[in-house]
């Protein structure tokens, strides 16, 4: 068993080289450029939603009252009729990224720390290099990749999205596990 304050150094340079490798992904016109296609009425669809002031949230509509009333004739006519959508309103302004960034590099620290306690928990220091490797990239692939296929399955998310997600998860699990059997403790 390696305790997980051996292990602070590989956490962090994991989580920082997986940031990095991840702003590289997402900022260079790689598999992510088509992910939200533009609608081709856009200046339509704004201008009908800016007078209703939707506050900044998520939303699925239409959206009855309770359970009983999805079998409502009303609610099922405004199904069939539609749009049924799932919609993100953000703040209006300026899209700073500070917020977003910073809870990223958090998400990718806590990552690197389950793959070191799971780690930790079954190698001693010194331990085999590639059951280092081995284990933190599993439990990196698991952080980073396997919760958004729900997004897909309940949500009706693109598949591509999610199989190009899952191809970025790959990529980190193999950086964190790569930087945890470089750096682990002797």
């Amino acid at each position: 068993m390696t305790e997980v304050t051996a292990l602070w150094l590989p956490i962090l340079v994991s989580a920082v080289l997986v940031f990095v490798a991840s702003s590289i992904i997402h900022m260079a016109p790689l598999w992510h450029r088509g992910d939200y296609p533009r609608m081709a009425n856009e200046e339509q669809v704004m201008d009908a939603l800016r007078p209703l002031n939707i506050a900044p949230g998520g939303y699925f509509f239409p959206r009855p009252s309770s359970q009983a009333g999805m079998r409502a004739p009303e609610f099922v006519e405004k199904m069939r009729r539609g749009p049924v959508a799932m919609l993100t309103v953000f703040p209006n302004g300026e899209m700073g990224m500070s917020r977003q960034l910073t809870t990223w590099f958090i998400f990718c620290l806590v990552v690197g720390l389950f793959a070191a306690l799971v780690a930790g928990a079954a190698i001693p220091r010194g331990g085999d290099a590639h059951l280092v490797f081995h284990l933190t990239a599993l439990t990196a692939l698991a952080g980073y990749s396997l919760a958004l296929w729900e997004m897909t399955i309940w949500y009706r998310r693109e598949l591509s999205m999610s199989l190009k997600a899952t191809l970025d998860g790959v990529i980190y699990a193999m950086i964190t596990g790569a930087t945890f059997m470089w750096l682990w403790p002797s």
